[in-house]
């Protein structure tokens, strides 16, 4: 399961919102679940931002964790949480994009990601999907313990 990616065609995500990302990363750097953030490619031209999780949050068979996010000017976005195990990955994804497999706000179910359901927010501002997104995440740290 891969992220919505950027195109030019009339129900593109559009280029990606820098300034957005910045916001974010800034949020993630003070989170303490959060031990590193990258931008890729990089900091200058920043295309999607890195969260790597503390892994000591994690039972053991967790290997690691991690959230991938882009945030688009059209404020589309798609927020990618994995975990890796040594033999498998556990991943879900919070999106909005145009698609033709459901509504633009959807979420793709785990533990694989293939299944995909409506979803709604009280609120598309960039903190609270990111706070409505990272209570999930901690919630399911809780459940795995």
């Amino acid at each position: 399961m891969g992220p919505p990616t950027e195109d030019s065609g009339p129900d593109s995500t559009g280029p990606p919102d820098r300034q957005t990302l910045r916001l974010l990363e800034r949020h993630l750097a003070s989170d303490s679940l959060v031990t590193e953030t990258v931008f890729e490619p990089d900091s200058y031209e920043p295309r999607l931002l890195r969260a790597v999780l503390d892994s000591g949050q994690y039972p053991e068979s967790v290997t690691a964790t991690r959230v991938d996010i882009r945030w688009f000017t059209t404020d589309d976005f798609s927020i990618h949480y994995l975990e890796s195990r040594a033999s498998d990955r556990w991943e879900c994804r919070w999106d909005r994009h145009p698609n033709t497999h459901n509504t633009r706000l959807h979420f793709h179910e785990p533990p694989t990601g293939t299944d995909i359901t409506d979803l709604e927010f009280s609120s598309l501002h960039p903190l609270d999907v990111y706070s409505t997104v990272f209570d999930a995440v901690e919630r399911r740290i809780e459940s795995l313990w």
